[in-house]
């Protein structure tokens, strides 16, 4: 039955095995999205390209399933400026991430914005909210100091590891992310709740796109929409907008039937893969201490979640 006839018949949900390889697949396609970012930042892709190209790919695919679906897009006037907020909040999650990414080892750069669950708890704390229970804190305090150990904070205060203003830019950019992704999820749970998924992300895509054409424009960032100086950075561009526009759309389409409530912490191992291929692609290595906290960091968030869903 067409959506706007009345109430469609909730989809069979996939075998759970079916369910957990779609979403450590999708998980493994986002990763490698971030490594071939890397790639093609490190041959001279502009960092507004690699995005417009992106969400580009992923506005088509969702403007597909919004016709091909029938939703209506008309959209309340109470949620319009809302709509515009979680559309910037997701243009600067996008722009922090690849900007972190292009400056540190990418799985540091994912762990680090991996970190927003506890941004996100506090901020609905912050603005009216539940307060966090005493576990909740627990796990907060614990996954932040896997953190720590992940950036090897201690190692860098104590000046036995020498990092440069870079590094610094780079985990502030992937705090920055991690904070408009917290916002954005703030306004998709409480003021844009009752809008359709797909209208709702088509809307956010939407601004995204137009926010990239803007900025490009009118040279916000210079040299962010030059295009690739070697065979490597194409490579890396094609691969970052097949495997996020791929990943993208597996993801969205198969919602339905993966009982997320139930498997979405499976997505936690897109740093462990990202570790895995940026090894593997870019030469990119961590210490064993780092690798600790990382575990301590993805074993903290998963938790965190089945506590969510259970």
């Amino acid at each position: 039955m067409s959506a706007t006839n009345g109430a469609m018949t909730a989809p069979d949900l996939f075998p759970r095995k079916t369910a957990i390889l779609l979403l450590a697949t999708v998980a493994c396609c986002f990763a490698a999205n971030h490594v071939a970012a890397r790639l093609a930042f490190e041959n001279g892709t502009g960092l507004l390209l690699a995005i417009l190209c992106r969400s580009g790919v992923a506005l088509l695919i969702l403007i597909a399933i919004v016709v091909g679906q029938r939703h209506s897009i008309r959209l309340p006037k109470s949620s319009v400026r809302w709509q515009i907020l979680l559309g910037l909040m997701i243009t600067i999650q996008s722009l922090c991430l690849y900007s972190a990414v292009a400056r540190i080892p990418v799985a540091l750069a994912l762990l680090t914005a991996n970190s927003f669950p506890i941004i996100l708890a506090l901020l609905t704390w912050g603005l009216g909210g539940a307060r966090p229970t005493l576990k909740s804190t627990a796990l907060m305090l614990f996954i932040l100091s896997g953190l720590v150990l992940a950036l090897d904070v201690p190692g860098k205060l104590d000046g036995d590891v020498s990092v440069g203003e870079t590094w610094w830019q780079g985990i502030a950019f992937a705090l920055t992310a991690a904070t408009a992704l917290s916002v954005a999820f703030w306004v998709t749970d409480h003021k844009l709740a009752a809008l359709n998924g797909s209208v709702r992300s088509m809307f956010t895509m939407v601004v995204v796109f137009i926010s990239m054409i803007i900025a490009g424009l009118g040279d916000v960032l210079p040299g962010g929409m030059a295009l690739p100086d070697a065979t490597p950075g194409w490579f890396g561009l094609a691969a970052l907008v097949l495997l996020y526009g791929g990943a993208f759309s597996v993801l969205f389409i198969s919602v339905p039937r993966l009982d997320m409530a139930r498997n979405a912490p499976v997505m936690n191992m897109e740093p462990i893969a990202t570790l895995l291929f940026a090894w593997v692609v870019l030469g990119q290595m961590i210490s064993p201490i780092q690798m600790a906290g990382g575990l301590v960091v993805i074993s903290g968030i998963v938790i965190l979640s089945l506590r969510k869903s259970a």
